[in-house]
Parts: C-alpha cells; sequence; structure tokens
C-alpha cells in the first residue's frame, strides 16, 4: 500500500497513536499514577487503533478492491480472511 505515506490523515492518527503510547509508559513509571489513569490511556489507545483500523479498510477498499462499478475477486477474498483472522 505503497499509497499510505501520502495519507495525512493515517500519518496523523498514527502519530498521535504514538504519543499516546509514549504518555501510557510514562504514567506506568510514575509512583504518583494509579492503575485506573493507565487504563483510561490503554483504553484511550484501543479506541484510536480502531479508528485506524476503520481508515485503513477505507483506504484498501477505494484503492484495491472497488475499481469504478467492478471489484478486484482476489483482493476482496485476502482482505476477507484478514478479517477474519482478527475477528477471532
Amino acid at each position: 500500500m505503497s499509497h499510505l505515506h501520502e495519507n495525512r490523515k493515517i500519518l496523523n492518527r498514527l502519530s498521535r497513536l504514538q504519543g499516546q503510547i509514549n504518555a501510557i509508559q510514562k504514567t506506568v513509571n510514575d509512583s504518583d499514577k494509579s492503575c485506573v489513569e493507565v487504563l483510561q490511556q490503554v483504553a484511550a489507545v484501543k479506541g484510536a487503533v480502531n479508528g485506524l483500523m476503520n481508515e485503513l479498510i477505507e483506504e484498501h477498499l477505494k484503492h484495491h478492491v472497488l475499481t469504478g462499478t467492478q471489484y478486484n475477486e482476489s483482493e476482496m477474498e485476502e482482505f476477507f480472511k484478514l478479517l477474519k483472522k482478527y475477528r477471532e
């Protein structure tokens, strides 16, 4: 997916995720922070990852599966295999 490096929306999401992960590590290392604070940050990361996944799915479908009124059957099959793998 060489086109992703040009997608500002996806790059911004990745930067935010990286910042959130770094914040979790700082919170874990801070003895004054509670477990609840860490859990809140992890929940935020989980939501951010889900948002990123949705963006990536949309980009994949637009650029590799759906082409006009046609669709690439082999790409669609590979995509469904991937979805099944991560739904379990």
